[in-house]
């Protein structure tokens, strides 16, 4: 199979995460998709492959070294479910020779690619481009990562004259909101260092991203008729909008870009007498997230002082950490990554992460893991596409970085 039969293959399962179920995996559709993997990685000849209890897919491929050559232990890593920010149920379409024009996604015209609001397209005219139907995400973030994967291992398997010391493979559940990484056996798993295959455009090597926090604010309020509130109404909804109006306007996602940070409103309800609102917040500068952390805090407290009572209940956690600081150390791994994609005719950029990967968390329990492109574009929507032509270069770009 080719990378995009690959593609194509695992969009067909749904396997869109759920973020309020605390199982491991969240979601039947990843046990599919799994069970699928270990399939394909038994037909092809890899070794040690391992479906465990919390539908984790690990694999080798044994080197090809002389018993006198040594090769510290490489990693490839991708996660198999899709964001919930979008219906699973993908229906791929192929455009062919990408003429650099709008395109209809549904046949209702009610959903449109256009380079005017995505410009990326122009980058791409002349591709072969796999995009939605306009009713679904098209799952490139994180099945490209694991089609270019196990495009390389079977090219690895089946070309024992290209020289390579042993690898490793994993894929790995939800990483998409939950928590599926918590289960990642990093001593099992054997490998020196690794990467995930899970970032965007193709050319991009990423070894920093945002530290990562989530909140939640509850806010208790007063019923009352509203004939005969005057004095007595305390209303939580509105309370709610004065504290998602004390956070600055212009550090939200859609305002911010590269190493700025933002807060950003995911929900909102209440009524009268009960409201919550639930936010990520997300810097990469670790001084200041701990600066935008206290900054929550002080305005809770403002509020609680404002109205006399406790009204604002704040619930606050960090998610994850910049890996930055895990990498540093190692930056071999993003000079193999440089040339590994320069012998691939490819120009790297290196750009910080505007969210997280994996990588990040296992970076701080000891594999460190920088993210690699995948070549996918506006990931978690119906806008996502990806050009195939972007996939086969990632195929030949970690054939190249198996070698180093």
């Amino acid at each position: 199979m080719t990378v995009l039969d690959r593609f194509l293959r695992y969009i067909q399962i749904d396997t869109k995460s759920d973020p309020s179920n605390t199982e491991t995996p969240t979601t039947k559709g990843q046990w599919e998709l799994a069970k699928m993997l270990v399939a394909e990685l038994t037909e092809m000849g890899a070794k040690d492959i391992v479906l465990n209890e919390h539908c984790i897919v690990t694999a080798s491929i044994p080197s090809t070294l002389k018993e006198n050559e040594k090769s510290k232990v490489i990693g490839f890593l991708a996660h198999m479910d899709t964001s919930d920010s979008a219906p699973g149920n993908v229906k791929p379409q192929l455009i062919k020779n990408y003429d650099g024009n709008d395109i209809l996604l549904d046949k209702q015209g009610t959903a449109v690619l256009s380079p005017k609001v995505f410009p990326s397209l122009l980058d791409n005219v002349g591709n072969t481009l796999v995009i939605t139907d306009g009713t679904s995400l098209l799952g490139s973030d994180d099945k490209a990562g694991i089609a270019e994967i196990m495009t390389m291992a079977y090219t690895l398997l089946n070309n024992p004259e290209i020289p390579h010391g042993e690898i490793k493979i994993a894929f790995t559940p939800d990483e998409e909101g939950a928590d599926g990484i918590r289960h990642f056996d990093v001593k099992a798993f054997g490998a020196d260092f690794a990467y995930t295959v899970d970032g965007g455009a193709l050319g991009e090597i990423e070894y920093e991203n945002f530290n990562a926090a989530g909140f939640t604010v509850k806010i208790l309020g007063r019923e009352v008729h509203p004939g005969e509130a005057k004095g007595k109404m305390i209303n939580a909804a509105l309370l709610a909008t004065e504290f998602a109006s004390m956070l600055p306007a212009n550090e939200t996602p859609g305002t911010t870009s590269d190493y700025e940070g933002f807060y950003h409103l995911c929900e909102i309800c209440g009524d009268c007498t009960e409201a919550k609102l639930s936010y990520i917040l997300r810097e990469h500068d670790k001084d200041l997230f701990q600066k935008r952390k206290k900054y929550i805090e002080n305005v809770i407290y403002y509020l609680n002082e404002k109205y006399g009572e406790e009204r604002f209940i704040l619930e606050m956690s960090d998610t994850y950490y910049n890996m930055k600081e895990k990498i540093l150390p190692h930056m071999h791994l993003i000079d193999n990554a440089k040339a590994a994609m320069e012998e691939s005719g490819i120009t790297p950029r290196i750009v910080p992460i505007r969210g997280g990967t994996d990588g990040a968390r296992l970076s701080y329990v000891g594999l460190p893991c920088p993210n690699l492109s995948t070549g996918g574009y506006n990931f978690h929507g119906r806008f996502e596409y990806i050009p195939v032509e972007s996939m086969e270069k990632m195929v030949d770009v970690l054939v190249n970085l198996a070698q180093k």
